[in-house]
């Protein structure tokens, strides 16, 4: 990162911008708030349940959030559920205030974990 009078390195900002970008619509902004609260691994079926829209745009709006890795897929069998990546959730305020230029608060190692981490 840049110091704090000039903007974010490009790199960092290219990150957050997915990150934000990933949020910046409803039905994902609910399906994140939805896996976060219920704390477990839910299934595409038990998601559409929850939320108005149908199976394929429920699919589509979790690829989108897995692509950034605000949700973890677990295989089981031939089935695929989704959790919360709660690395990605302590560190997204962080990253809001970055890029405002407010001092980030304290939170735990805000890499993204790759794929072949276990959060």
């Amino acid at each position: 990162m840049k110091n704090e009078k000039g903007p974010l390195d490009r790199p960092t900002a290219t990150e957050y911008a997915t990150w934000f970008k990933a949020l910046a619509d409803p039905t994902r902004v609910q399906i994140v708030s939805l896996l976060a609260r219920q704390g477990r691994p839910m299934n595409v079926g038990e998601i559409v349940d929850q939320v108005d829209v149908g199976q394929s745009t429920v699919s589509n709006h979790l690829k989108v959030l897995a692509e950034v890795r605000f949700v973890l897929v677990e295989r089981r069998g031939t089935a695929s559920f989704y959790r919360i990546n709660d690395v990605c959730v302590d560190c997204f305020p962080s990253a809001a205030d970055i890029v405002m230029g407010r001092p980030a608060p304290a939170t735990p190692d805000c890499a993204v974990p790759t794929e072949g981490d276990s959060q």
